[in-house]
C-alpha cells in the first residue's frame, strides 16, 4: 500500500523471519557467533533461549544460509503438546519415510543415516525450534539420540531454540544428563534504545527508503512501547508507515506515533504493557 509513496521496494517491517533483513545488535551478533561457534565445534548441544518475537528464528534461518555442503541440517519448527512420535518428526526434517514404520525401525533408520552421512564426510545437525514446547520426555529422546558416535568424533548436533521456558525445562532434576551436555548456550534479550533506533534504520534502508522517515523521537517511543523487542517494533513501525501514507506525511513523529499506540490499546490490541513487562525484565 505504502511501499511506492516512501520509495520501498519492499515492506521494510514484515512479521516474516527474513535473515536479508537481520540486523546484528551486540546481543543479536553474540547469539550468532554462539550459533556459529556450536556448530563449527560439533558442539553436543547448543540452547539459545528468548522471548517470543525476539529473533530467534531469524537467527536460525542466517545459521541455515551459511552451513555449508558438507552439513546437513533438519529442521523441526512445528512443536506442540501433542508432539506425537519424536522420531517420526525427525525422519520427516532429513526427508527419510517414516509412515507406518515402528520405532525401532524408525530409530535403526536414522542411526544408517547418521552414519551414512559421516562416511560422507558430513555433519549431521538437528534444529529445534520452539522447543520449549517438548515435554521432559521427548526431550530426553533427543538426548539419547545424540548418543549415537563414531571415532570420538559427534554424529549428531543438536541445536535447541525456545522461550525462557525452555531454560526452566532444562534444569529440571530429570533432565540433568542433557542439561550437562549443553556445551553452548546463550540467552538472547531486547534492543537498547540506540540498538532499536538503528534496527528501524537498517530496516528502512534494506527495503530501499530514506533512513530518516522514522524521527529520533519517534524511534525512542517506540522502544518504550515494545521494550526492544523486534516483532513488536516491527508491529508498531508497520501500523505507522500505515497511518503517515493515509495522511500523506513524508516522516513519522511521536505525536504520530502515539496516535498509533492509542488506536491499538482501544482495540484491546496494545503493546504498551507487552512492551514495559520486556524492557523491565532486561
Amino acid at each position: 500500500m505504502y511501499e511506492s509513496f516512501y520509495g520501498f521496494r519492499e515492506k521494510p517491517f514484515s512479521l516474516q523471519p527474513d535473515p536479508a533483513f537481520l540486523y546484528l545488535g551486540k546481543k543479536h551478533r553474540m547469539a550468532l557467533t554462539m550459533l556459529e561457534y556450536g556448530l563449527a565445534n560439533r558442539a553436543a548441544i547448543t540452547v539459545i533461549s528468548g522471548e517470543i518475537g525476539s529473533g530467534k528464528t531469524t537467527l536460525i534461518r542466517q545459521l541455515l544460509n551459511e552451513a555449508g555442503d558438507d552439513v546437513e541440517v533438519g529442521l523441526i519448527s512445528n512443536t506442540h503438546r501433542s508432539f506425537g512420535e519424536l522420531l517420526q518428526w525427525v525422519a520427516l526434517a532429513y526427508g527419510l519415510p517414516y509412515e507406518g514404520r515402528e520405532k525401532v525401525a524408525l530409530y535403526q533408520a536414522f542411526v544408517d543415516f547418521l552414519v551414512q552421512q559421516y562416511a560422507s564426510g558430513k555433519r549431521t545437525v538437528l534444529i529445534v525450534d520452539e522447543a520449549q514446547n517438548m515435554d521432559a520426555q521427548t526431550l530426553e529422546e533427543l538426548r539419547l539420540l545424540s548418543n549415537v558416535n563414531a571415532d570420538k568424533d559427534q554424529v549428531l548436533q543438536l541445536i535447541l531454540v525456545g522461550q525462557p521456558e525452555l531454560r526452566e525445562t532444562l534444569r529440571r532434576p530429570d533432565l540433568k544428563q542433557l542439561a550437562q551436555r549443553v556445551a553452548v548456550a546463550y540467552h538472547l534479550g531486547p534492543l537498547t534504545d540506540e540498538e532499536t533506533d538503528a534496527y528501524i534504520r537498517h530496516r528502512l534502508v534494506k527495503a530501499g527508503g530514506r533512513p530518516e522517515i522514522f524521527e529520533p523521537k519517534a524511534a525512542r517511543f517506540v522502544h518504550h512501547q515494545t521494550g526492544g523487542v523486534p516483532r513488536l517494533i516491527n508491529i508498531l513501525c508497520d501500523t505507522a508507515l500505515v497511518y503517515a501514507f493515509a495522511e500523506g506525511c513524508d516522516r513519522i513523529s511521536a505525536e504520530l506515533m502515539f496516535e498509533v499506540v492509542r488506536d491499538r490499546e482501544e482495540t484491546g490490541f496494545g503493546l504498551g504493557n507487552a512492551g514495559r513487562a520486556h524492557a523491565a525484565e532486561s
